[in-house]
């Protein structure tokens, strides 16, 4: 930091467009923000100044002095930048009493357009058969699955001094990994991510200054399929159905000297390329890496061994048209789970434990080695009633990966161009196998953990764990399903549901941001958002209810949890075409047509009427989409849209609700969606309440909604007054439940509520994924409600705080939060008939804190009266409850208890 730090007003964590210090920015006009932290109480910014200079000191954009106390962030706003270049920017705070503390940043342009880039698309002639493509003599069949072997290319070329600055511009058409003198270039994995390539392929930016020598060089790279030629989806069907048939690479490398030359190294025709010894490579079915077919030293200078296999490479394609800057982080290994056990199966079998269900692969060090001899790692989640590992859900993916020997007798084997899904792995072909020798690589999009929660039942801290580990394992470049399955499909109910939670826990704007991209790309003509996205062949239905929905619920929850209108800007004309699709074809306002598969609520144990549920998401996107467009100022069409969504709550409750507040269909889902998207005239609310409740209470107490009711359970309970029947069902441990799974040794979130039974084993294998987020959702309720740590309704960027814990029966619990504002945090206990609640505030908001006591004129802030604490007023009283207004800062309320 370079500012003034002691305990005044600060910012920290700058960023751009929501990444820090990004290279390959390609908005014109990005969005720079920070955060701001205080040791003193009631501090808030009384003005900002944002600076932005090119690299060489030379100014660019002032913002001059702004007196704005809530801001934490500006849009660029000055000249059109650069391509290609570095700007760093300064923001400086002032608080009231005129104190300044400045921070500063950076952030790097990308090529800004397509018409920018020289490069051409590469690969290896498919065409052409070459040694690399010959089975070893007297070799055993290799299952290939059809897929040819990854691609290597590489192109020798000359500095005459070394650069003062180098980048490599980089993507591919499959997967990537680039490698200059010998190094590896940068640590994403799976790059470039998975994108539509129809419609968009994103590009990356590598810092490569250090790796520049002055002389001989070698630029060189290895593509696999990936998504883009590869198994994709549930669709068994040959490679390359999808997009493409063969991988293909797209590279600029951009020298600048000290004398401001410029060279360029791109691909094209004078590359060299040939087989690689990655057999095959896919993300579905596995990896083989041939050792024999090793050249070492290929990605030298020096070439290695020039032998047979290297080609000119050929020119694939011309078109840069949809290259775009990638938005969102990289996938990158991110974590290492030490084996938690290894057990001989039989002979040269191990079955290796690493005691957490993750995505990711196995890193193995392979002795005793004979050349051609083959280790195979297969990978599950569970095992089987034998103990023996459990692959029947995986369907068609095999999960398999293949190290063939070469000639040394030691190896380390750890794939590259794939992943897997499991918490076991299965090891054959090894004489020994030592723990030591086996570690799992966890891999997701490097989205920062912004959230944590924590409570006195060591229960429901492992379920906010395996919340957690089913949100990493399955933000692997899209928010996926499931990471074990030959599916990994980026479902838009799933996401929709389960991001009000994957906000509190991981900063996710950038991640949802490059998403939306795919989104609105996968959107119909009609305006119908898809199913999935990206579009992939096989599930190109309409959008279902709940599921298209998600193309107008996402971009309203990023803008409220970030306060960045640009989430409204770029989607409302997506949002305003789907509800004009649905609208078109439903004109009396009750969506029964034109609904897609119709999922409705999904994996449901009491299903509920189809035309509920849709007409209730109609309601709500059309209510959505007219606040989004006022909020931006286009007030024709927020009355539109207004008016439409008070026709559509109107025939809502005229169509499907009783004089006595049922509603239709009499589930514990259509009461949800009626309540949670206000559909019921107030006087229908209280008989809806009691309803929702007998429900739950008949059931167990117990749920009985699927994917698009049990994010919303927890939640509406505690706004309607029975918070108890929400705490009942958070620790309920028979099934359906969340804690049942726990109960059966799960680490992560079930796709289904009894996915295995003791009476019945594993449900069909069909559909029975043990990582999969969306009946996670409950753990937005965690931080919002157990916790207390909230927003009010009408906030955005958390500027105006709403604390409320609901203890139920637990002793304490707390939860800290790294909003766009600053930290939030609270920590409750009860104990000895007091109630000890601790929260903070960041710079420039406020916060309602509702403190739970028998009491009111019992309760201390620091020890004092609450009326006479500085920087708190009371706001009034309610049963057994104070609640108290409070500035910024960090406050302990004390409050007695019967």
């Amino acid at each position: 930091m370079t500012g003034s730090l002691g305990r005044g007003l600060t910012p920290y964590g700058l960023r751009c467009d929501h990444r820090a210090e990004p290279l390959g920015v390609d908005e014109p006009a990005p969005l720079l923000s920070w955060r701001l932290a205080s040791g003193r109480r009631g501090d808030a910014p009384a003005g900002l100044r944002v600076r932005v200079r090119a690299d060489d000191g030379a100014p660019v954009w002032d913002t001059g002095a702004v007196a704005d106390p809530s801001a934490v962030s500006v849009r660029y706003r000055g000249p059109a930048l650069r391509p290609r270049t570095r700007y760093r920017w300064t923001v400086t705070v002032t608080d009231a009493a005129g104190a300044a503390s400045r921070e500063e940043s950076w952030f790097e342009t990308g090529m800004l357009s397509p018409a920018a880039w020289s490069a051409v698309w590469i690969t290896h002639d498919p065409s052409v058969q070459d040694v690399m493509d010959a089975p070893e003599e007297g070799e055993l069949a290799l299952a290939d699955h059809g897929l040819q072997p990854a691609v290597r290319l590489r192109k020798a070329f000359e500095a005459a001094a070394a650069p003062v600055a180098a980048r490599l511009y980089v993507t591919a058409r499959g997967l990537y990994e680039t490698r200059l003198n010998g190094a590896r270039v940068g640590d994403a994995e799976l790059a470039p991510g998975w994108t539509d390539y129809r419609d968009r392929v994103d590009y990356q930016v590598y810092d490569v200054t250090d790796l520049v020598r002055t002389g001989a060089n070698m630029l060189a790279a290895t593509v696999a399929d990936g998504w883009w030629s590869g198994f994709a989806g549930f669709d068994e069907r040959r490679a390359g159905a999808h997009y493409g048939t063969f991988p293909q690479l797209l590279a600029e490398l951009h020298l600048v000297h000290a004398d401001g030359s410029a060279d360029v190294v791109a691909t094209g025709d004078d590359w060299q390329s040939a087989r690689s010894p990655f057999r095959y490579a896919d993300l579905l079915k596995g990896e083989c890496h041939d050792l024999r077919r090793e050249t070492p030293g290929w990605d030298l200078p020096s070439g290695g061994r020039d032998g047979a296999g290297w080609r000119p490479a050929w020119v694939a394609a011309t078109d840069r048209s949809r290259l775009t800057a990638s938005v969102a982080p990289p996938v990158r290994a991110v974590r290492e789970l030490p084996a938690r056990s290894v057990a001989r199966v039989s002979g040269d079998r191990f079955l290796v434990d690493f005691g957490q269900n993750f995505a990711g692969r196995v890193r193995l060090t392979a002795r005793g080695l004979t050349p051609g001899g083959r280790v195979v790692v297969r990978h599950g989640e569970a095992l089987d009633e034998a103990g023996a590992l459990y692959t029947a859900n995986l369907r068609t993916a095999d999960a398999t990966d293949v190290l063939i020997a070469g000639e040394d007798a030691e190896a380390v084997f750890e794939p590259r161009f794939t992943y897997h899904g499991f918490r076991y792995a299965e090891v054959t072909g090894l004489s020994s196998l030592a723990a030591a020798d086996v570690t799992g690589v966890v891999l997701h999009s490097d989205t920062p953990w912004a959230g944590d929660f924590t409570c006195s039942d060591p229960d429901v801290d492992r379920l906010h764990q395996a919340i957690s580990w089913g949100q990493r394992s399955n933000f692997v470049s899209v928010p996926t399903d499931c990471p074990q399955r030959d599916e990994r499909l980026g479902w838009l109910a799933d996401a929709q549901v389960f991001l009000p939670t994957a906000c509190l826990n991981a900063d996710v704007a950038a991640f949802f941001d490059g998403w939306l991209r795919e989104v609105r790309g996968a959107q119909s003509p009609d305006g119908a958002f898809g199913n999935v996205a990206p579009k992939i062949a096989g599930v190109a239905d309409e959008g279902a209810p709940g599921w298209g929905d998600a193309g107008v619920l996402v971009p309203w929850h990023l803008y409220r949890v970030y306060g960045d209108e640009r989430f409204l800007e770029r989607n409302l004309d997506a949002m305003c075409a789907w509800v004009d699709h649905v609208h078109r074809h439903n004109p009396d306002l009750v969506w029964t047509r034109r609904t897609g598969p119709h999922f409705a609520d999904w994996l449901a144990p009491a299903p509920t009427p189809r035309d509920v549920l849709a007409t209730a998401y109609f309601a709500r996107s059309a209510a959505l989409t007219a606040r989004a467009a006022e909020i931006l100022g286009a007030d024709e069409a927020a009355a539109r849209y207004g008016a439409l969504a008070a026709h559509v709550r109107k025939t809502f409750a005229e169509r499907f609700v009783s004089p006595d507040g049922r509603v239709s269909g009499d589930t514990q889902t259509a009461y949800l969606l009626a309540l949670a998207f206000e559909l019921l005239p107030g006087e229908l609310v209280p008989g809806a309440v009691r309803r929702l409740a007998e429900l739950v209470e008949e059931a167990g107490p117990g749920l009985t909604t699927g994917f698009l009711g049990v994010g919303l359970i927890a939640p509406v309970l505690d706004a309607h007054g029975r918070a108890d029947l929400a705490h009942a069902l958070l620790r309920r441990t028979d099934p359906p439940s969340w804690l049942y799974p726990l109960r059966h040794g799960a680490t992560t979130v079930w796709e289904r509520w009894d996915g295995y039974t003791p009476e019945r084993g594993f449900q069909a294998a069909a559909m029975n994924s043990f990582n999969h987020y969306a009946l996670g959702s409950v753990g937005e309720w965690l931080y919002r409600g157990v916790a207390g740590l909230d927003q009010a309704p009408g906030s955005a960027g958390y500027r105006d705080l709403l604390i409320r814990p609901r203890p139920g029966g637990l002793t304490e619990a707390s939860a800290r939060y790294e909003s766009v504002r600053g930290l939030v945090s609270t920590a409750w206990t009860r104990r000895d008939g007091v109630f000890d609640l601790r929260v903070a505030v960041p710079p420039g908001a406020t916060a309602t804190v509702h403190i739970p006591t028998d009491d009111p004129g019992g309760v201390r802030e620091s020890g004092i009266p609450v009326a006479d604490a500085p920087g708190v007023s009371v706001a009034g009283t309610a049963r057994r409850e104070l609640r108290c207004r409070t500035g910024s800062g960090e406050y302990r309320f004390t409050a007695p208890l019967q």
